[in-house]
């Protein structure tokens, strides 16, 4: 059975399927423009998906209606700062672009793919610490925080409904890692953090469902 990455255009979606395909897995990997990065991972293609677009989503789970997905996994991510006393238009604008598609995005793709997902399978979402609550200790950042803190509660919700179907959900913190989104900024290279994620996604179990981890060194974040 496939694997499905949402996101794999660049960064931690282009090494995860990178590091699938190394391996002999048969991945699907989706973009709105496909880099010839992706294209030369080998993995079958499908472009023209925005996970901001609900009917790419949905046009996506028509295109591979009738094949079985092993994993859905989440990449796609978007990244604006805002801080208090800037808080104006365009600030709470890049806030709700940070809602569309942090927060509904991979909660619409769940939405539009869980059907395809093979009964034991796993739906995982990459958030961030950064959704943490307990976590805050330096305040600012307020749209990213927002969304990823809204995902981990979609997250949740998600594995409760699914696990009828014994489908786990893992919430991924891939570490800080050196990409465009954070430019090259951070602690870990994607590699590092691909390969934390493959690991949690091959091990995560209906007992771990719903739980919030930091994918590279294993550790449960605090809500």
């Amino acid at each position: 059975m496939a694997k499905l990455i949402i996101g794999a255009n660049r960064g931690i979606g282009l090494e995860t399927t990178r590091q699938l395909r190394a391996r002999g897995d048969d991945v699907i990997a989706t973009a709105r423009n496909a880099s010839e990065e992706l294209r030369s991972t080998g993995a079958q293609i499908q472009e023209g998906v925005d996970i901001t677009r609900h009917d790419t989503l949905h046009a996506l789970a028509d295109r591979l209606s009738g094949e079985p997905l092993e994993w859905v996994l989440v990449v796609s991510g978007l990244m604006r700062v805002q801080r208090l006393g800037a808080l104006d238009e365009t600030a709470v604008a890049g806030i709700r672009a940070q809602f569309e598609t942090n927060a509904l995005g991979p909660l619409m793709a769940a939405e539009a793919l869980h059907p395809l997902l093979n009964d034991g399978g796993t739906l995982g979402i990459v958030t961030s610490r950064m959704g943490s609550i307990a976590d805050n200790t330096s305040g600012n950042s307020y749209g990213y925080r927002m969304s990823k803190a809204a995902v981990n509660m979609a997250a949740v919700s998600l594995a409760h409904d699914l696990r009828p179907r014994g489908i786990a959900v893992a919430l991924l913190h891939p570490g800080w890692v050196r990409t465009d989104m954070t430019s090259h900024n951070g602690l870990i290279d994607p590699p590092e953090s691909a390969a934390g994620i493959i690991e949690r996604m091959g091990q995560v179990s209906l007992e771990d469902s719903g739980r919030f981890w930091h994918a590279p060194n294993r550790e449960v974040l605090p809500w």
